[in-house]
């Protein structure tokens, strides 16, 4: 079983940057690939972006290509999200995943709010 604790979400203005991380722990080996969703209320949830842990490939939904960086620190079974240029559109739960032997574990989520 693979725990995932996120932090780092908020209030921010418009324009604003903020920088979630994600730490895994349990039975984190072979993990293959970590991400993070969002979700509104009322809306399906969506992909934002992926990274393997394993040569740190990433893929990101179009929405936020060139504002978001999605990262990974091994070492601290951490990966990130350095959102910059964030607008109103971006407001959600931010929810951090992780998939393992084809299963996907997910954390509970952290509140990004983009709002002057």
């Amino acid at each position: 079983q693979v725990q995932l604790v996120e932090s780092g979400g908020g209030l921010v203005q418009p324009g604003g940057s903020l920088r979630l991380s994600c730490v895994a722990s349990g039975s984190i080996f072979s993990i293959y690939k970590m991400g993070w969703y969002r979700q509104v209320p009322g809306k399906q949830r969506e992909l934002v972006a992926t990274i393997t842990v394993i040569g740190g490939n990433t893929n990101y939904v179009d929405s936020v290509k060139g504002r978001f960086t999605i990262s990974r620190d091994n070492g601290k079974n951490t990966v990130y999200l350095q959102m910059n240029s964030l607008n109103p559109e971006d407001t959600a739960v931010y929810y951090c995943y992780a998939v393992k032997d084809g299963r996907s574990s997910w954390g509970q989520g952290t509140q990004v709010t983009v709002s002057s």
